[in-house]
């Protein structure tokens, strides 16, 4: 029998051993799956969780979401690469989820998730299963995410494929900065991330809290890789990523706008791209969301990135929105996911 439950209480999940087991740092495949970013999330964003569970014996399906009125959508921001269901070895992801779309009828008569991957089928099983538990359901691609795909390259072999510019810039400018690693939380070293972000290109932080936690519990778990680059030892780039299970994430990079001419971006690129594949012996390396030009002189696969927008159809309120996608639909060189 399966029973669906839902939680705004983050320890009521730690509480549930096999949830627990599920969420941890041993099972999790990226930081987006793990409980301990959604209590990022909630303890330095100030969002109100709604976590959908279904479960059938020791099986488990988790849905980190948000209510917004009547409305729910992903418990996530503009730091989390993708959204997506966990589910636990074994169990049958299609039923859960299902019986899980079916209870949420009663939580909320619309959900919008994106960004929604579809590489291992997660956007077209939630279409699917949202369809067959009674709602009307929108599906449109909203992003892109680029990745590089090793294939057991070394760095060397990797570097010999890019862009003859970039390796040229490589080149030319390698030698006007310094480089500095870091595998653990450095304070001063975050202190000069700060200091580089606010004179870059970049909008100001979203959550400078939430991205100070989350590094320094990449830290403590021996997650984190950090650079810093320096000229005449002043911090003029800096760049935050993380590797797990095989996979190195790109979260952060910046560069003073001053330091634009001696390229210290791409030092730095360079710089975590030998480590994390010679080293760390990553086989992906996943940018994100976003169509950044600069992203493609570095990776090699573009994955699209979806948004589903759920009505329950008999919802007076829903009418409008279901009309205008409809219409939307039907217009002239409309584009569908």
């Amino acid at each position: 029998m399966i029973v669906v439950t839902y939680h705004d209480d983050l320890n009521e999940v730690q509480g549930d051993p096999a949830l627990a087991a599920l969420l941890g740092e041993s099972s999790a495949a990226a930081p987006f799956d793990r409980l301990a970013w959604w209590r990022n999330l909630v303890e330095t964003c100030n969002m109100f969780p709604l976590i959908a569970v279904a479960r059938d014996g020791n099986h488990r399906a988790v849905m980190a979401l948000l209510r917004h009125g009547r409305s729910i959508s992903p418990l996530a921001n503009w730091y989390s690469f993708r959204v997506r269901p966990v589910f636990s070895s074994g169990a049958n992801n299609a039923v859960l989820l299902t019986e899980m779309a079916a209870d949420l009828a009663g939580q909320a008569p619309h959900i919008e998730l994106a960004p929604l991957p579809d590489e291992n089928g997660e956007a077209s099983l939630l279409e699917a299963c949202f369809r067959k538990a009674g709602w009307t359901v929108f599906r449109e691609q909203c992003d892109v995410n680029h990745v590089l795909h090793l294939k057991g390259r070394s760095y060397a072999d990797y570097l010999a494929g890019r862009p003859g510019p970039l390796r040229t810039t490589l080149k030319r400018k390698a030698g006007k900065v310094s480089v500095e690693l870091f595998d653990h939380f450095d304070a001063d070293a975050w202190t000069a991330y700060e200091a580089v972000y606010a004179q870059s290109w970049k909008p100001s932080e979203g959550s400078p809290a939430f991205l100070r936690r989350f590094a320094e519990e990449e830290g403590a778990a021996g997650r984190l890789r950090m650079a810093l680059a320096r000229h005449e030892g002043a911090p003029v780039a800096a760049q935050f990523w993380t590797v797990e299970g095989g996979t190195a994430f790109i979260h952060k990079l910046a560069h003073t706008e001053a330091s634009k001419p001696l390229s210290p971006g791409t030092t730095l690129s360079a710089a975590l791209f030998e480590r994390v594949i010679d080293r760390d012996g990553v086989q992906l390396v996943d940018f994100g969301t976003g169509n950044d030009g600069y992203k493609r002189d570095w990776m090699e696969e573009v994955r699209p990135r979806f948004r589903l927008r759920m009505f329950r159809a008999k919802y007076p309120g829903n009418w409008p929105a279901i009309a205008k996608l409809v219409l939307r639909r039907l217009a002239p060189g409309a584009k569908h996911g």
